[in-house]
């Protein structure tokens, strides 16, 4: 899935629908830590309290405009969460509002074509 130089060799797909969230090229492979809420509707996640899963491997984007489809919950603290703009699947990434140029998708959350 990543390239010598370290980014995604594929494009990036919702797990639910199929919809292309990232064109091949377009993130950095990074590890990370992050805690991400279980997978649900976007009003149920922005919603969620505790709980989730703990993620280690992601794409970062470095600019939200590489995004071919992906929509953001509602404020969740400092954290805005990362789902599907077609079915609002998600979270399948994650945005701290304190670093505008930091994007996580979960490669666990997302399909590789």
């Amino acid at each position: 899935l990543v390239c010598a130089q370290g980014r995604n060799l594929r494009a990036v797909l919702c797990q639910r629908c199929g919809s292309r969230v990232l064109l091949p090229g377009a993130a950095t492979f990074a590890r990370r830590e992050l805690l991400l809420p279980a997978m649900r509707k976007k009003a149920a996640a922005a919603a969620a309290g505790g709980g989730g899963d703990v993620l280690r491997e992601h794409w970062l984007v470095r600019d939200m405009f590489s995004f071919e489809n992906v929509g953001f919950t509602r404020d969740v603290g400092n954290v805005k969460f990362l789902v599907c703009a077609d079915c609002e699947a998600g979270p399948i990434g994650w945005h701290c509002l304190d670093d505008k140029d930091s994007f996580y998708v979960a490669l666990e959350r997302v399909a590789h074509e």
